[in-house]
Order: C-alpha cells, then sequence, then structure tokens
C-alpha cells in the first residue's frame, strides 16, 4: 500500500488524481463493526465472561429488588382493598386531668347516628389469663389476653372463620370461647375436632371458633373471645367498651374521622383517640419502598463495579493487541474504525451482561413470588433501564480505551508489537 502511494506521489497531477479517484475507500458497514468488535470477545471467551458478570449481578439485583418490591406491595395492596380502608378505630386517649380516660358509654350509640356508618363493633378488655388448664402458673399467658365483644366483630372486621362457629346471641351467654390465630398457635389448638377447655379468668370455657388472622386488627389474633353476657356472668366483668371498630362508606371515610372526637365524646374531644387501620399497612408499603431504594443503590454499585471491570478489560486488550491495531492502520483502517471497534465491543460485553441480568433478575422474581403466592409483577421501566443502563455503562467505559486505540500510531504499535 505505501509503496502504491509512493509511485503515485511521483506522477504528474492529472495523472495521480485519476488513480486516486479509483483507489478504493476505506468502509465498514454495521454488520463488519459488530462482526470485528465481536472477535475479541469470541478469542477471550473466560475473560469476558467475567468481565460481563458484574454488570451481570447489577442488573440482576436491580430487576429482582423492584420486582420483588412491586408484587410485595401489588399483594399488600390487593388485601388491603379486599379489607377496605374504611375502618376506623377508635380508644381512650390521653387526657390532662388526674386518673385514667375511658370512652363515654353511650359512644357507640352516639356513632351510629352518623349517616355515613354502617357498622359498629365494641370490645371491652377483660382482666385474667389463659391457659391450657388450671394447673398452670398465674402469669404463664403467652401473650394471650381475654376480650368480650360483640356479635358483629367479625362483619366489621371483615374476617373469617378457620374452624367453627363465632359467637352467637345463645354462646355468648355461656361459657364459650373464641380464639384468634396466634392466640390459637400458641396454645396448640389446631382443629376443633376434639371438644376443646381452656381456663379463663378461673372457669372454664369451650372453644367453639378458631378465626384467620386479621391484617387490620393484630390485638384480636393474640385475643380470646368471649360474649358480654358471658363475661357479665361467669367473669363479673363490666362491659364499657374500650375499643370502637367503625366501618363507614369509603368515600367519606376521611369527613367520618374528622368527626368522631368530637361525637365519642363532645365535652373533650381531645381525649378520644382515632385512628384508621389500614394506616398501618400502608405505612409497611412505604418502607418497603425505603428498602427498595436501599436495594437499588447497592445494585448501581455493583453495575459501577462492573463498569470499571470493563474498562479494566478494555485497557488490557488495547495494550495486547497493539500490532493488530497497528497492522489494520498500515491497511487503510481510519481511526474511527479504530475507535468504533473497540466501543462496540464493550458495547457487546455490557449489553450480554445486561441482557443475561435480566433474565437472572426476572428468575429470581418470579421463584420468590410463586413460592410466597404472590402476583408476578416485573416493572417495564426496571426492564428498558437495566438495559439503558448497561448500554451506557459499556460505552463510558469502553470510550478511553477506544480513544487510546484510535490515537495508537501505526509505526509504533507495530514496532512495539
Amino acid at each position: 500500500m505505501n509503496s502504491i502511494r509512493a509511485l503515485c506521489l511521483e506522477m504528474p497531477m492529472t495523472e495521480r488524481a485519476e488513480i486516486q479517484m479509483e483507489l478504493p475507500k476505506s468502509r465498514l458497514s454495521f454488520l463488519e463493526t459488530l462482526r470485528v468488535g465481536s472477535s475479541g470477545l469470541r478469542t477471550r471467551r473466560l475473560r469476558s465472561a467475567l468481565s460481563a458478570l458484574g454488570i451481570t449481578i447489577g442488573i440482576a439485583a436491580l430487576i429482582s429488588v423492584l420486582g420483588l418490591s412491586a408484587s410485595g406491595s401489588a399483594d399488600l395492596i390487593k388485601e388491603l382493598d379486599a379489607l377496605g380502608t374504611n375502618l376506623l378505630t377508635i380508644e381512650a386517649g390521653q387526657g390532662f386531668g388526674a386518673g385514667p380516660v375511658s370512652l363515654p358509654d353511650d359512644a357507640p350509640a352516639m356513632i351510629r347516628r352518623i349517616s355515613p356508618v354502617y357498622e359498629v363493633a365494641t370490645v371491652s378488655k377483660v382482666p385474667g389469663g389463659v391457659y391450657r388448664n388450671d394447673l398452670i402458673a398465674d402469669g404463664r399467658t403467652r401473650g394471650i389476653t381475654i376480650v368480650a365483644s360483640g356479635l358483629n366483630l367479625i362483619n366489621a372486621q371483615q374476617g373469617s372463620l378457620k374452624a367453627g362457629v363465632f359467637l352467637s346471641q345463645v354462646t355468648s351467654q355461656f361459657p364459650a370461647v373464641v380464639l384468634g390465630a396466634v392466640a390459637a398457635e400458641r396454645l396448640g389448638i389446631r382443629d376443633l375436632s376434639i371438644g376443646h377447655q381452656l381456663w379463663l379468668g378461673e372457669r372454664w370455657f369451650t372453644v367453639i371458633g378458631i378465626l384467620n388472622p386479621l391484617l387490620l386488627a393484630a390485638d384480636l389474633d393474640r385475643a380470646a373471645i368471649i360474649g358480654y353476657g358471658a363475661a357479665e356472668k361467669f367473669l363479673d366483668h363490666d362491659v364499657d367498651a374500650d375499643v370502637i371498630y367503625v366501618r363507614a362508606f369509603p368515600e367519606h371515610i376521611l369527613d367520618v374521622r374528622s368527626v368522631m372526637a368530637a361525637t365519642v365524646n363532645p365535652e373533650s374531644p381531645e381525649e378520644v383517640q382515632v385512628s384508621r387501620a389500614s394506616d398501618v399497612l400502608e405505612a409497611r408499603v412505604a418502607a418497603t419502598s425505603t428498602f427498595t431504594n436501599l436495594f437499588v443503590g447497592l445494585g448501581a454499585v455493583a453495575l459501577l463495579v462492573g463498569g470499571i471491570g470493563i474498562a479494566n478489560v478494555m485497557v488490557i486488550a488495547v495494550i495486547e493487541r497493539r500490532n493488530e491495531i497497528g497492522l489494520r492502520r498500515a491497511l487503510g483502517a481510519t481511526r474511527f474504525h479504530i475507535a468504533t471497534q473497540f466501543l462496540s465491543e464493550s458495547l457487546l460485553l455490557s449489553g450480554i451482561g445486561g441482557v443475561a441480568g435480566i433474565l437472572m433478575g426476572i428468575l429470581v422474581t418470579a421463584i420468590y413470588a410463586i413460592s410466597q403466592d404472590w402476583s408476578l409483577i416485573i416493572p417495564g421501566l426496571a426492564v428498558v433501564g437495566g438495559m439503558v443502563s448497561s448500554v451506557l455503562i459499556g460505552g463510558v467505559a469502553g470510550f478511553y480505551p477506544a480513544l487510546r486505540a484510535a490515537n495508537m500510531s501505526p509505526t509504533e504499535a507495530l514496532r512495539t508489537g
């Protein structure tokens, strides 16, 4: 090639122009660029795989974290929608005067006068322990409490029974008890095929039902529930309401909440605490989002480490392939062609890692979501963002090595190679 150019310089200007017009121009199509760029990956497969592994781990972490967060939040929101966000819990708050604060006796009746309210259930806390038999020492209650409730408690909570029946007009007057899910587990009662009796407040009570977990009332999961009549007759307990559960139409729930304290206790509304049970689940969603952001940050760090690894490998590749670069430049390849070759190699490396990471992240999310009986949700933005970020990292990581290879002198590259 150099001898041809020397002969051309000795010719007249007109003949030299004709020959220069006939000389083929150096061109490199897109497919040829990919083929040349992938040649380095094919010849150094182990190094390429290890380099792409950092990108794969980072993208897989991002996809799996975002996918699991979306799947878990969707399942939680689904449960929340099924239970409703229209449940209010009313309790006695902190008073400014001396002595304990309690809800007024007529509070349930006053609440029923609010037109958007359609369900009111009351609960009264009963002193005493819950034991498997009368031989267990006092105080070893395993955190199980006794509560007396109205007959519509399960309707207000939109709960369900795992076994047996709930209290009725008849059973609420007799020593019968319904156990919350946690209480039944701690007492070792899993079914009602055998009649179980418990020692409650110095009396024997028969278990007639076991509740499924109540997501909006965790306190009731750890309770033994009896009727108001039984609490008065057998445990000598005053049945004043300690907690009131209120269901209102969802479109009016905020208005009902705003007037609830003044309705329950017009003289001292500040002594009434009104909360919405679904706020706890919404707080769980917010907490999950916080942890998601943390893990996304860790995934971004993994991507950064992967990008540094690719940059390091590409710099080494430029040094090792100096003779190839010099030979291609001597045969007519331009600086742009050399830069494109190494930049495409870096982009292919990061792109392969990105695709593998996306597939791995989806697989991890699917396995965990299925094991937890969640709906599988993979955010499309996470997939697109993962692929775009991997390509960007590959471009940034390969820019300096490509620039260094393009600026390498052909003669110097051939001499040192």
